[in-house]
């Protein structure tokens, strides 16, 4: 307690009763009453009394008295102080509460998108992409059967109409921000897809083996590229 602390100048608990209050004036008004002090520190004694039991004395004024105590207790010198503290600290929770709100959103437009358009994509791409291997064995054993070719220009057939459904779910809706670099990679996917199949259309007409390969390379590109939206994925997901 401060050296002029009311409550303790009349040695009352900050808990007191008004009554106790009004009880502890009187007993200490009796004891240093000026016509029983002869020295000075006693006529301030009784001053500092009275000074305080005008406060304590009133409860409106206690109230006050009281929450200027909280505040100075509390390391502020002022209750203007303690007020910019306050709004300081709603300003940084309703900051905090943006920011929340902010994530929660993008969390949830990040779900949606991957709902609805990454998940949907990738699965069509494996679609096109992991029956390669295998259609271009069966085709080496003789390129030239004809129904050997007719299976491989089937499979074509079936990856461009996939890659058609992957491209429209892809276009389908706008990528979050934060998925963007996720959905550049799924675009350059693809893209090589697209080509890869024009080259491997093309060997069919002419068995030009050139055509094969550069499809088969194109293939390998897009495969590395889905590869990659997924590791971008994890980053932001």
């Amino acid at each position: 307690m401060t050296k002029d602390d009311h409550y303790q100048t009349l040695q009352v608990a900050e808990t007191a009763t008004q009554s106790e209050i009004k009880q502890a004036y009187r007993k200490l008004a009796k004891q240093f009453h000026p016509d029983r002090q002869t020295q000075a520190s006693g006529h301030e004694r009784i001053s500092r009394i009275n000074a305080a039991y005008e406060v304590l004395g009133d409860p409106a004024l206690r109230s006050t008295y009281d929450r200027h105590r909280r505040v100075q207790r509390a390391g502020f010198t002022s209750e203007q102080h303690l007020d910019n503290r306050v709004e300081r600290t709603v300003r940084s929770q309703e900051s905090y509460q943006r920011r929340r709100h902010a994530s929660q959103a993008a969390d949830a437009e990040l779900a949606d998108w991957l709902r609805h358009v990454y998940n949907p994509v990738d699965r069509f791409i494996a679609q096109i992409l992991n029956p390669l291997k295998g259609e271009l064995r069966a085709l080496s054993a003789d390129p030239f059967d004809d129904e050997l070719m007719e299976s491989f220009q089937t499979y074509l057939e079936d990856c461009r109409t996939t890659l058609e459904k992957a491209q429209g779910r892809f276009q389908s809706m706008p990528n979050p921000a934060n998925a963007a670099g996720v959905a550049a990679s799924l675009y350059h996917c693809l893209n090589q897809i697209e080509d890869g199949i024009e080259e491997m259309e093309r060997y069919t007409t002419c068995y030009e083996e050139t055509y094969l390969h550069t499809g088969q390379e194109l293939f390998r590109i897009s495969s590395q590229l889905r590869r990659e939206a997924k590791g971008k994925l994890k980053a932001v997901a």
